[in-house]
């Protein structure tokens, strides 16, 4: 077991929407990002998706409503619930989610990535 600073790696993070494994725990990913734009709308059919922001603010867009989350906040998107990350300025995100957590779901975009790139593996 090694201690993993959440810090330094957010400051190594060069790539915005590229999520980046940093521990593992009972078959759930410990994820750390940097984002700023747009992320594809999404959903992930079997699995619930936890952000904790850290520093910035987050936009969650749902069909029935937005959430903003402020640093430190933590929400839970549950499965199936189609969602549209969004910010303005870095923002420094935590994911907690299950292995089989697809980044963007069944949608595509520039921004999605293979499991293998988020443990810092390129795809074959």
């Amino acid at each position: 077991m090694d201690i993993v600073t959440l810090t330094q790696q957010f400051e190594q993070l060069t790539e915005y929407w590229s999520p980046r494994v940093v521990a593992e725990c009972n078959g759930q990913l410990v994820k750390v990002a940097k984002v700023k734009g747009e992320m594809v709308a999404h959903d992930h059919e079997n699995e619930d998706e936890m952000f904790l922001v850290v520093k910035g603010r987050l936009h969650l867009e749902m069909a029935d409503r937005e959430v903003v989350l402020n640093p430190m906040d933590v929400f839970v998107v549950p499965k199936g619930v189609r969602h549209r990350p969004h910010c303005e300025e870095e923002t420094w995100i935590v994911l907690f989610e299950p292995r089989s957590t697809a980044h963007t779901g069944t949608a595509q975009s520039e921004h999605t990535k293979t499991l293998a790139e988020q443990y810092g593996h390129h795809a074959d």
